[in-house]
């Protein structure tokens, strides 16, 4: 930091005469803005050297020492001057405070510093503008050192962060593997080692990657997020909270996924089987993508879509009667079960559901009589056939008359 322009036209003498009295008095000034600080911050502890000195004591003769000393020289920044900085602002960071209570203290430092400095200039006449462009110096001098601190205090928070996420992630594996004793114990450890309450109950999201790089959601304390692997998952605590589920989508948007079903903690692995599930059938367009989808919500494509094989030999068997009539007319009959099966009303009401005339369904109901006989009278049989007519609507071979 070489001397301030307006410095230059002070004579030498009277410029050497400010450095030495203010460089005499930097044990004192030092002292006082320690005792300053812990005033100001009652709740500030710091460390000691070896001879029990306070390192922010030493910090603070260096930072005024190499200040003045640059006034009459072209003297170097001493190499420990950078480390002790950052050492503060590590210090600070493992102690929990906070990053606005680590520049309070530096704004508090320089102004008692100042304060002392400009009843030097005064003392020894140092004329106004020099004085303002070596204020101006000061706090230039003063943002280099703060950055110094700000570097440590930031490598603590960085570990801590990584830290943080890495028994995170131990906890999320933890939660979502199948177990065949009581994990209660294990799992309150690791909640505890990142300060997560264990709820009763959580629902697993397992996530797609959406296309566009997207910023990572702020979540709340509820949930855990591991957004390692190709598909991140996540775990949301106490799913059945009114108004939480639509709040997860609302952070989550732009983001592809599924939720599974709400379970007892212990039994995470099992949301994740069916959040798992219904991800790849989003990956096959069986499922819509654009949101985070409840597994609740779409339990009668989960469950049947897919079990095609088995579904296709059963309707095979009882769809047997359908192959003697020709497509279209399959399909109106296949259509008019599906409602009268799902109604189990008259004309008028499996009429009003397809939307054609009551005399058109009477017709075909007549048909279909002829076709299926004694089976429609038999609840296993009635299942049987609602079940495959549901899968082919489901796969879009049937009209779905809510769509």
């Amino acid at each position: 930091m070489p001397a301030p322009p307006a410095w230059h036209k002070v004579p030498p003498e009277q410029v050497r005469r400010f450095a030495e009295l203010a460089t005499e008095q930097v044990p004192d000034i030092a002292r006082d803005i320690l005792q300053a600080m812990r005033q100001e911050f009652p709740n500030l502890d710091l460390t000691t050297d070896e001879k029990g000195v306070p390192k922010a004591l030493s910090a603070i003769r260096l930072a005024l020492e190499n200040f003045l000393a640059q006034l009459t020289t072209d003297t170097e920044r001493p190499r420990e001057l950078p480390e002790v900085f950052r050492d503060f602002g590590r210090n600070q960071a493992l102690k929990g405070r906070r990053l606005d209570s680590l520049q309070a203290i530096y704004r508090l430092n320089v102004r008692l510093a100042w304060r002392s400095l400009a009843e030097i200039g005064q003392q020894v006449e140092i004329p106004p503008p020099a004085m303002y462009e070596l204020a101006e110096s000061a706090f230039e001098y003063l943002d280099e050192l703060v950055s110094h601190s700000l570097h440590g205090y930031a490598e603590v928070a960085a570990g801590r962060a990584g830290e943080r996420i890495r028994r995170q992630r131990l906890l999320i594996d933890l939660l979502l593997t199948e177990h065949r004793g009581d994990p209660s114990a294990a799992l309150a450890e690791r909640a505890a080692a990142v300060d997560w309450t264990l709820p009763d109950e959580v629902a697993v999201a397992v996530l797609l990657r959406p296309a566009q790089q997207l910023v990572t959601p702020v979540l709340g304390d509820e949930v855990l997020l591991d957004l390692d692997g190709e598909q991140p998952r996540l775990v949301l605590a106490d799913p059945g909270t009114p108004g939480r589920i639509e709040w997860l989508r609302r952070a989550m948007g732009g983001w592809s996924g599924a939720i599974g079903p709400g379970v007892p903690v212990t039994q995470a692995a099992t949301s994740l089987h069916w959040a798992a599930k219904a991800t790849r059938m989003i990956q096959d367009d069986l499922l819509p993508r654009g949101r985070l989808l409840r597994c609740s919500e779409h339990a009668e494509a989960l469950v049947l879509l897919p079990a095609d094989r088995l579904i296709d030999d059963l309707a095979r068997r009882r769809l047997a009667q359908l192959t003697d009539v020709g497509p279209e007319q399959a399909r109106r009959l296949a259509e008019t079960l599906l409602a009268w099966l799902q109604t189990r009303g008259g004309a008028p009401e499996v009429a009003a559901r397809l939307g054609v005339h009551p005399q058109t369904v009477r017709n075909r109901l007549r048909q279909i009589r002829d076709l299926w006989g004694d089976d429609l009278d038999d609840p296993d049989r009635r299942f049987e056939l609602e079940l495959v007519l549901r899968t082919r609507r489901l796969r879009g071979e049937l009209a779905d008359p809510n769509a």
